[in-house]
């Protein structure tokens, strides 16, 4: 089953929803005894997270299940990046289960969730922890995406109850919203492309100083691209305007600027604010999945600093 983006959830008595967790997507296959933990690309997980193949272990036999590894920070919030740091890092990892496509060798893959969800209900509570339910949030919508923000999660998931499993589909039965964190930045820099720019680059002020923190090619249309690449005019400087650039290694999200990729950079006078959206600062003080929202005609640049 693949997820449909959107950016407005559907709404009534037909959809349940469900937090959006930032880890990687598994299946549990319990077969002649032995429990298999598989990414989603078929990767091996049972030495990578020993703790939650030994509680899988008191699934029926012949048993599929669907969920989601997930490391939580120091917080209790879901962090992709704790996730990645496993084995370096104490934070605790779970298994947080949401389907189930065979049950005791009975294929339930054509059943309506809302059967297969009580078939879950059945199972889960012989597994102790790490392993745990990813709950139906009952609220309205908006009160939904206000709790989501408030409390930095990354969305939602909006599930039709009366839906069958479908491996590899995009129905639309199943529909996810990120609601990311946001903050205005200073763009002082752009990649560029044979009509306009590929990626921004940008950054906060800390005391006089401008500190990189991301570039992004995500949040245009052609029309928005033209219309940003006309604010540059008059802004061209020769030198990088970040003090902290160049950085010795790209880092594992490739959004480190290192001496070799500035080559490919135009650097602007820092004047341009606007607003962007991520989902979380990665540990080496970048921005996973940075899109650009809109500029801020309201902001001074000089302003702008990381916010806590």
């Amino acid at each position: 089953m693949l997820l449909l983006r959107t950016e407005r959830l559907p709404e009534g008595s037909k959809w349940v929803y469900e937090l959006k967790l930032d880890g990687y997507r598994a299946l549990a296959i319990k077969t002649g005894g032995k429990v298999h933990l598989r990414s989603r690309n078929d990767n091996d997980f049972n030495l990578r997270y020993p703790a939650v193949v030994q509680a899988l272990g008191a699934l029926p036999d012949e048993t599929v299940i669907d969920g989601e590894i997930v490391a939580l920070d120091e917080s209790g919030r879901p962090s992709f990046n704790a996730l990645q740091n496993y084995g370096s890092a104490k934070a605790p990892v779970f298994f947080y289960v949401f389907d189930v496509m065979v049950h005791g060798g009975r294929n339930v893959m054509s059943e309506p969730l809302s059967v297969r969800r009580e078939l879950l209900q059945r199972v889960l509570p012989k597994l102790g922890e790490p392993i745990r339910y990813s709950p139906e949030l009952k609220a309205s919508l908006p009160h939904l995406i206000d709790s989501v923000r408030a409390q930095g999660l990354e969305g939602l998931v909006a599930k039709r109850l009366d839906s069958p499993y479908e491996p590899g589909h995009r129905s639309g039965a199943w529909q996810k919203m990120r609601l990311n964190q946001g903050q205005e930045f200073v763009i002082a820099g752009y990649t560029p492309s044979a009509k306009n720019f590929d990626a921004l680059v940008f950054g906060y002020y800390r005391g006089t100083d401008l500190i990189y923190v991301a570039r992004t090619r995500s949040g245009f249309t052609p029309a928005s691209r033209d219309q940003l690449y006309r604010r540059f005019r008059g802004l061209e400087l020769a030198d990088c305007p970040f003090v902290n650039l160049p950085e010795a290694k790209s880092g594992r999200w490739g959004q480190g600027l290192t001496a070799a990729k500035m080559k490919e950079c135009r650097w602007l006078k820092p004047k341009l604010v606007g607003q962007f959206e991520y989902v979380e600062w990665t540990p080496d003080d970048h921005l996973r999945h940075s899109q650009f929202v809109g500029l801020r005609e309201d902001k001074n640049a000089r302003d702008v600093r990381r916010e806590k």
